[in-house]
Parts: C-alpha cells; structure tokens; sequence
C-alpha cells in the first residue's frame, strides 16, 4: 500500500540520519523542515520524503499511489510521543481536587488515604474489562489529539493481584490499539496504609512476589518507583532496581516532586532511561544528569495542577542536558493526556523555543520511552506515524494557540485513523 500526502506547506522535524536524542544544549533548538513538501508511506513505514519543486517531486505528485492526501496549508508533523501517563484507573478524584483548592496538599491528601490510595482501592474494586474499557477511550482520545507512542504504568494496584490486573490491562491495550504502547511496572508508587511505619515489607513484597510474577508473564519493559519525600527512599529504591535489573527490566524514576530526594542520583546510578517530575532540582542533580545516558523528563501538567514549582528546563538546557516533557496523564495530578497542551506550556510555562518544544515532546520522549530508532521524527524507515494540522499560519502556532485542537487527520502505521 501506497499513501502520498501531497502540497504540505512544511514537513517539520525532517531528519536525513538518525538522531536517537537531542541534546547537548543548542542541539535541543535544532530542528529541520521542509516547505512545500511531500511525504510518501509504503505499507506502515517512512519511504521518502521531499519538495514539490524538484523534478522528482513533480514526477511524485503525479504518481499512482494507491492513497492521495492532499495538504494545501496544512502542516504535517511527526506524532507526539508521550512517556509518562498512568492512564489506566476506576475512577477520577475531582472531590480531592477540591480539597486542593480549599487549601489541602497533595501529602496531605495522601497521609490520610486519598491520592493514589483513592485510585487503588477503586481500581482493586473493578474487573480487568473494566478497566480496559476506559483505558481503551482515554487511548482513543489521546491518539486524536495527536499522540503515536505512550508508555503507561501501573501503580493503582498496590497488592500483587491488582498490579498483575493493570498490568494485563495494558498488554491487552498493546494486543488491540494502533498505537506504540510500552508498558511500566510501577509497585512502588505509594505505600498502602497497612505497611505505614514499616515500607521495608512492602518493599519486600513488591521484590519477591511481584517482581517474579509480572516477569513471568512479560508484563513489563520497565521498572519504576516513586522515590520522593514521603514516599520510597533511596534505599528502598535502589533495592528494586536491582531487583528489577535481574528480570530485565530498565529502571525509570518519579524523583524530585516533593523535595530533592536522590532520586536522580539513584536513577543514573542504576542507568534509569530517564528521572521523571524534577520539580525540585539543584546544581548537583544537573551535574549527575551530565554524561549519562538518563533523560530528563519534566512534566508540565502536573506542576500546573498541583501548583508545584517550576523545573528549571531553561538552565537544563543551558548546561548541556536533554530534556523531555510528557503528560502524567493521571485522575490526581495531572488529568490530561493532550500533549498540544504539554508543547504549549513548555514554551509558555518554561520557556523552550517552539524548536525546544517539538523535540521535547517528540524525539526526546520517544527516547525516554526506548522507541527513537522508530518514532519522534519523519524519517525513511521510521514507523509512519504523523498528524496533519489544520491550516495554520506556522509551526509557531502549535504551542501559541493552546486552547484549540489544531490537529486535523492523524496516521498510525501508515493508515489514516
């Protein structure tokens, strides 16, 4: 099969080698696009890519493809990849998010059974159809919106049964949606109340009852723990990676929400794809972050819901470090899965370039989920996921106009959903 999208009015974030990450400061504004282009998909691949003014891209405009798009004034972007989201849960928590405007905060909210305790009791409470229900519509609504790739963890389980439960969901999701899903086993993402005053036993059971299980069954591409103040320590931490790292799992991090934690010590440590919240960050995090091969992964939405400070992207940048933004599509803290909305606030909140923010959202957090060989940019044999915008003024207005949908036809593996 045979797709031409024609007349683009620019191809953005073209590449001709293979870029697996843009870092090194400047590199993060470096971004290549094509104006007057065309794209051409054989089957679910990337096969070419060029201008119409060439001889060759006339000879292609008049080509027999078995798919014609037509794209006068639209732009075509590769799809975001989105890296952090906990998108499967039973239920939303708009009470707590009142609670937070009376003036509650998060630990709060948790130190007395809501937060993620909430998401597990009402997630231990639903069947497996269930949840992969509404996982399935919440999919659909991120793919629309312009999402490729996403990784999901689990973490709303918290007993080895209903982390086997969510898990199992999100295989099912891989097994039935378009979309590049890679899949996280997050145990460690909050004490239950039963193990308050001695986590070391929960630890212990998420290392030897849940750890064997979920590799038993090939449940999981990563391992994660949420290591912040109040939550996991760095000792608690760095035993699951290490557990995790013998069922051959890559460690990722939630670090630095609440407070400078370790967490991005631990996370190089144990050569974690990447340490994800950094909300808290000092010069000695930046300085770890430096040479290894850990992306740093902020998250807007959750720093805007929770009213957290702001990462420090702009000095990350500036001193040579990578930097990805994702959603942490979540009930609690961040409830969105738009990534517009993600490039948006990175250039508005943080202060990256539209070029900054298209790579953070794009090749970065396709790194930072293991999948830049295949996704992240237009490029020949990468998977041919990518969205038409409507028409638009430039590539400026995907994060100047935050508040529209400006994303009009979306290609997964090639075919047009």
């Amino acid at each position: 099969m045979l797709t031409l999208v024609k007349n683009i009015k620019e191809l953005v974030q073209v590449e001709t080698g293979q870029h697996k990450l843009r870092a090194q400061g400047p590199e993060m504004a470096q971004m290549q696009t094509i104006k007057n282009a065309y794209l051409i998909v054989e089957d679910d691949k990337i096969k070419d890519f060029g201008t119409m003014e060439t001889p060759s891209g006339k000879q292609i405009a008049e080509s027999n493809a078995d798919i014609v798009v037509d794209a006068t004034g639209r732009m075509v972007f590769p799809t975001f990849c989105d890296s952090h989201t906990h998108l499967v849960y039973a239920n939303s928590r708009e009470h707590e998010f009142v609670d937070k405007i009376r003036g509650l905060s998060y630990e709060e909210i948790a130190k007395r059974g809501g937060g993620i305790l909430n998401s597990a009791k009402a997630t231990a409470a639903a069947s497996e159809d269930e949840l992969y229900e509404l996982a399935l519509q919440r999919l659909d609504e991120a793919m629309h919106l312009g999402t490729g790739a996403i990784e999901i963890k689990s973490g709303y389980g918290l007993s080895t049964e209903s982390e086997l439960k969510l898990l199992r969901v999100i295989r099912r999701l891989r097994e039935n949606s378009p979309l590049t899903i890679r899949s996280n086993f997050l145990g460690a993402h909050g004490i239950p109340m039963q193990y308050r005053g001695h986590q070391e036993d929960y630890v212990d059971l998420v290392i030897n009852e849940m750890l064997p299980r979920v590799a038993a069954e090939g449940l999981a591409d990563f391992i994660d723990v949420f290591c912040d103040q109040g939550f996991f320590t760095v000792d608690d931490t760095a035993r699951i990676l290490e557990a995790g790292i013998k069922h051959g799992l890559r460690p990722k991090i939630h670090a630095n929400e609440m407070a400078i934690s370790g967490g991005v010590q631990v996370g190089v440590k144990y050569n974690a794809i990447s340490v994800d919240h950094l909300e808290q960050m000092g010069d000695a995090e930046i300085e770890c972050l430096k040479g290894s091969d850990t992306m740093p992964t902020i998250l807007p939405g959750c720093a805007f819901f929770l009213n957290l400070p702001l990462s420090p992207a702009r000095r990350m940048i500036e001193a040579g470090l990578p930097v990805a933004m994702a959603s942490d599509y979540n009930p609690g803290t961040a409830p969105s899965c738009n990534m517009q909305l993600v490039l948006s606030m990175a250039c508005i909140r943080y202060r990256l370039t539209p070029e900054e923010a298209i790579n953070a959202t794009t090749l970065n957090t396709a790194y930072a989920m293991g999948v830049s060989r295949e996704l992240g940019t237009i490029a020949v044999g990468k998977r041919a996921n990518f969205f038409i915008t409507k028409p638009i003024s430039s590539y400026e207005y995907m994060p100047y106009s935050f508040g529209e949908n400006k994303v009009e036809t979306v290609f997964i593996n090639g075919k047009k959903i």
